[in-house]
């Protein structure tokens, strides 16, 4: 709520740690906020709503306030406090107050006691290749996400200037922001002559292409090395492109060089230019994703733990599944698709052949849809054979020019790990997921997280897991006025029912909706209700440092 007044106007903001600092100017016309609450700090509040009244009542002139109030809402702010409730004032873009009693003068819209958050932030998101053709961005809203954080894995679309410039012309439903992708600087400077370590004018020539996406608005850099051609880079050529980033105040964040061969010289890699390059790092899609590594979160939060307390400031993000998306080729780290030897270690430690299913197959459209070990049994072949022939052929119509040509859906992870993971304090949710995507993530992710793992098996507290969703990612990623229900703050909220809130989405339908997010506001502006887009799209383009 804002009361006008003529003498000073006292406000608070908070730090890129969270703390909240006191702000005192005089002014003739400035806004005053009558409640205000950090983390489990409770602070008293005034008879604002009486005061304003009365002032209105004074000057019957006054132009009635602009927005709405969300009534009788059951308010988690974010921070990771427990609920209370409180009445939510919006104008504009903005939330203005947090009242126990109504004003008057605005839209009242009745919340029975369902719960209201800030929108959720999914700071790995692929919705960046398809929001133009998805402008309702009906995968990202029907789950409570508002902000979508792409250009992720290193492959970001090039250059940023124009996709933002797209966007800002034509907005979608949802807020997105974007890495600069590593991949895609190098695919840039070294064409298709990228399978070798980048010469020195090579990273000279990247970091310049580095500098011109951080100047547009890029988040940082990402990469994706376990991929074409971030696979191929040396360690030394990221920490010289990180320190880029870091001269920008941005970030770095990366899907691992490996997730299960070498999975812990991946961790180190990631801490070494975190240490190296003195910026903030994120570990995409957490997961130990091979056999041998079953049971061990632990280990890897222990190891995490200690980077952070010698002044490596490393996150991660994960997503609620034990099956993961990519392409057949990640299943051979050394590209070598012709060895048995590769090809049955990847059937037998990291996956199996009835825990791969092929969503995608140019090649041979009739295999989509079926698991490895499906195909095999078609084919009269073993599951290793099998598997290197389904490479061969997509390798050949790739370099036909084909695109999209295989993908799969891979059972790697063990449950246990990925609550243990989901427990630790910096690590927040993301999908991984697309807007229109075969993997049931892009839809369900963060229901799933809500019904599944707080409600049905309480691996987390219901304000804990908001927490992860809303204020961790707004810091991870830099966004200083989101991921909060405070007043200043962008009113990019979601109202859901905890009682029922659920995935629906499966391999099978991968794009059934969620089922208890009722309402969803991206700046204001109501664009997911009952089950439906509103076709609204008041979204924004997020810029570091914006």
């Amino acid at each position: 709520m804002v009361l006008r007044t003529g003498i000073e106007e006292t406000s608070y903001f908070y730090g890129k740690d969270g703390d909240r600092h006191r702000q005192l100017r005089t002014s003739s016309s400035l806004p005053l906020t009558v409640s205000a609450r950090q983390r489990n700090v409770p602070h008293m509040r005034t008879a604002a709503v009486l005061l304003l009244a009365a002032l209105v009542a004074c000057n019957p002139a006054s132009p009635p306030p602009s927005g709405f109030v969300i009534v009788g809402a059951t308010v988690l702010d974010g921070t990771g406090a427990d609920a209370r409730n409180v009445n939510v004032v919006v104008e504009g873009d903005s939330i203005r107050g947090l009242v126990d009693e109504v004003p008057s003068g605005y839209e009242l819209l009745e919340a029975d006691g369902l719960t209201l958050s800030p929108g959720f932030i999914d700071t790995h998101s692929h919705g960046d290749r398809q929001i133009e053709t998805h402008r309702d961005a009906l995968a990202a809203v029907s789950q409570g996400v508002t902000t979508l954080v792409s250009g992720q894995d290193g492959g970001s679309i090039f250059p940023l200037a124009e996709l933002f410039s797209r966007l800002e012309r034509e907005p979608p439903a949802v807020n997105i922001a974007s890495f600069a992708g590593h991949g895609a600087l190098r695919r840039e400077v070294m064409g298709e002559d990228f399978r070798r370590p980048a010469t020195e004018a090579e990273v000279e020539a990247m970091r310049q292409l580095l500098t011109e996406e951080l100047i547009a608005g890029a988040l940082g850099l990402s990469s994706g090395l376990e991929y074409d051609p971030g696979i191929y880079s040396e360690t030394a050529e990221l920490v010289v492109l990180a320190r880029e980033a870091a001269a920008f105040g941005g970030s770095y964040i990366s899907h691992l060089r490996s997730e299960d061969r070498d999975f812990w010289n991946a961790v180190d890699e990631i801490l070494t230019i975190g240490r190296e390059a003195n910026l903030p790092v994120q570990i995409s899609h957490a997961k130990l994703a091979m056999r041998a590594h079953f049971g061990k979160a632990r280990e890897l939060l222990r190891k995490l733990d200690e980077a952070r307390m010698a002044g490596v400031t490393v996150f991660a993000d994960i997503y609620p599944y034990t099956y993961w998306q990519s392409t057949l080729t990640v299943l051979f780290p050394e590209r070598n698709f012709e060895d048995r030897d590769a090809a049955s270690f990847a059937i037998t430690e990291v996956t199996s052949p009835e825990g791969m299913l092929i969503p995608v197959y140019r090649p041979e459209p009739s295999y989509a849809g079926k698991t490895l070990a499906a195909i095999a049994s078609i084919r009269g072949t073993d599951p290793e054979t099998t598997l290197m022939d389904l490479i061969r052929m997509a390798e050949e119509a790739r370099a036909r020019g084909e695109t999209d040509v295989e993908s799969v859906i891979a059972t790697s992870m063990e449950e246990g790990d990925i609550e243990e993971l989901m427990k630790w304090e910096p690590m927040s949710f993301c999908s991984d997921g697309a807007l229109e995507g075969a993997h049931p993530r892009g839809y369900g992710s963060f229901p799933r997280v809500l019904g599944r793992y707080v409600r049905e098996r309480g691996v987390l507290s219901l304000p804990d897991a908001v927490r992860k969703m809303t204020s961790l990612p707004a810091t991870q990623m830099g966004f200083a006025d989101r991921g909060r229900i405070a007043p200043g703050m962008k009113a990019d909220l979601v109202l859901f029912d905890p009682t029922t809130v659920i995935d629906r989405a499966t391999p099978d339908n991968p794009h059934a909706i969620s089922e208890g997010i009722e309402k969803v506001w991206v700046n204001g502006v109501l664009v997911y209700s009952n089950g439906e887009t509103t076709r609204a799209f008041p979204g924004r383009v997020l810029k570091r440092g914006s």
